[in-house]
């Protein structure tokens, strides 16, 4: 995905016969959502390590969109952290030329750098955003314009569904009902921002949900959508212990997808409602895998990069699967191609819409085979002065490798701590990020993980999670889809090996990466402070 793709939208605009006006766009985009929804585990996901449990959540708007529309198989975040990964979204360039926007703790929005919501706000359209687009950092959407454009009078009690329907229930409602006041949250926003609209305009509005973020109520996939964890066993990816605490957790973050799905059925609703269904284009994805699971969020794995995503609306051509591998690098300019708005010469995201065009399934583009992903700084503490775990990765069809440039640190922060006095109580690993091991989210997982750490079955776990890891690693999906198996070192893939880190460096050095340069000085020595040169 070189630079010289940059301005591809602007050599296939889309032909004015497709469309008589410029189409509205409805972008949903979830905190830590990746591959998981039922239409994938119809569809087999290629390389998806959620693949088995995706049989056990229940997706009926992404599965009924996506199936009007285009799934994407193989889509992937450009990094696996929440503010990288959205810089990365509404630059359209890869995480590293974000400048303080590539970290989380830390980050610092540089606005000289064009946004997609803004260049459309820009060029005529009313924009509008309920929960996050950004963030954190100061001011926390920047890229959108603050909250000058926010929509959140009816309420932001969603991000927090399992916990506010289990409380709603308690003063004794049924269930469902307690759902529809969340649900009656979302529409009740999303109606404030149409009503709000300039009539004739076009827009653009984002829905940002964080309720698949930690945490979520313990028991309540079972409790509110009836996944039972125990239907789990058997199905867990090996590099999780297939034990009830997992199994359960699982469960309930299943629970939260379902119930995100919820609000896509309500969003959808009242855009009927506006007549304005067939003229929207409906993009959605979510920023990186499951928080507080080992290989998820804050890693390189597919079980972290990979994401859901389909598109449809006008100019789509529907009903497809597609294999090609695409970065969320390539939204912004797919959405600026649509809006008919030039996309600026430093975006590296390639357009979509040749994807969206096109009439079959599967591989469309020969070209698109690969993709880049990385990770800079997660949470400020993890390590001894606030220094990174660097990381790159490429990712085909067949092969996933990675660089881990700092192999002597350690991969999701400190652990010393556990050796001291006993450790912290395992209650607070399960609560808070912050005590241990900082760049895996706070969970019964981790805490299990924690806790099991020297036993005979817990210590494997617990190494492939947080001990160190070597500088390249190698998986051969065709015989190990869920990457547990490192052959870097193998001879047999002496060549691939070769192959895999050329291009993957050659790309770094072609779009500027600031780690390839003076051994990274520029993400070493943090906070960081202007913009890449």
């Amino acid at each position: 995905m070189v630079s010289t793709f940059a301005i591809f939208g602007l050599l296939s605009p889309i032909a004015a016969q497709e469309k008589e006006k410029r189409p509205n766009i409805l972008f949903i985009f979830a905190d830590d959502w990746g591959r998981y929804a039922g239409i994938y585990h119809k569809h087999g996901a290629p390389g998806s390590p959620l693949a088995a449990l995706n049989e056990f959540v229940s997706t009926p708007n992404f599965d009924r969109l996506a199936s009007e529309g285009v799934l994407f198989r193989n889509a992937h975040v450009n990094a696996p952290s929440c503010t990288p990964c959205r810089s990365a979204l509404v630059s359209g360039q890869y995480f590293w030329r974000t400048g303080r926007g590539a970290i989380l703790v830390g980050a610092k929005w540089d606005p000289t750098i064009p946004s997609f919501p803004l260049l459309l706000r820009d060029s005529g359209y009313d924009i509008g955003k309920t929960y996050k687009v950004w963030g954190p950092g100061e001011p926390v959407d920047a890229p959108f314009d603050g909250e000058r454009h926010a929509f959140e009078q009816a309420g932001r009690r969603f991000g927090q569904f399992s916990q506010q329907v289990t409380k709603i229930a308690a003063k004794g409602r049924p269930v469902e009902e307690a759902k529809d006041v969340l649900y009656a949250e979302v529409r009740g926003n999303f109606r404030r921002f149409l009503a709000s609209r300039e009539p004739g305009k076009p827009f653009h509005y984002w829905f940002g949900p964080t309720n698949t973020h930690r945490h979520w109520q313990q028991g309540s996939g079972k409790a509110l959508w009836k996944i039972d964890p125990e239907k789990l066993k058997g199905k867990v990816p090996p590099f999780l212990p297939d034990v009830p605490e997992v199994r359960e957790d699982l469960a309930d973050y299943l629970g939260e997808v379902a119930a995100l799905d919820g609000a896509m059925g309500a969003l959808v609703d009242e855009l009927k409602k506006t007549g304005e269904y067939e003229n929207t284009l409906i993009v959605i994805s979510g920023d990186h895998g499951a928080p507080g699971f080992s290989n998820g969020k804050c890693n390189l794995y597919t079980f972290g990069t990979g994401v859901s995503l389909s598109i449809t609306g006008p100019g789509v051509k529907g009903g497809r699967v597609v294999d090609d591998f695409v970065n969320l690098t390539d939204i912004a300019p797919t959405l600026l191609e649509a809006a008919d708005v030039a996309v600026p010469p430093v975006v590296t995201g390639r357009s979509l819409w040749p994807l969206l065009r096109a009439e079959k399934s599967g591989q469309i583009d020969p070209a698109r085979t690969w993709t880049l992903t990385g990770r800079e700084r997660h949470v400020e503490n993890a390590r001894e002065g606030s220094l990174p775990y660097p990381q790159r990765a490429i990712h085909s069809g067949q092969y996933l490798y990675i660089i881990n440039f700092k192999p002597d640190r350690d991969p999701m922060g400190r652990h010393e701590i556990l050796d001291k006095d006993g450790g912290p109580p395992i209650e607070r690993v399960r609560q808070d990020t912050r005590v241990v091991l900082a760049d895996m989210d706070a969970g019964p997982t981790k805490a299990w993980l924690v806790a099991n750490r020297a036993t005979e079955f817990g210590k494997p776990y617990f190494d492939r999670a947080f001990a160190k890891r070597p500088k390249e690693e190698l998986y051969d999906l065709s015989k190990d889809p869920y990457e547990t198996v490192n052959v870097a070192n193998h001879p047999a893939y002496a060549k691939t090996r070769a192959e895999l880190e050329t291009k993957l460096l050659d790309e770094l050095k072609r779009s500027g990466d600031p780690r390839v340069v003076n051994d990274g000085a520029y993400f070493e020595n943090p906070p960081l402070s202007g913009p890449v040169k």
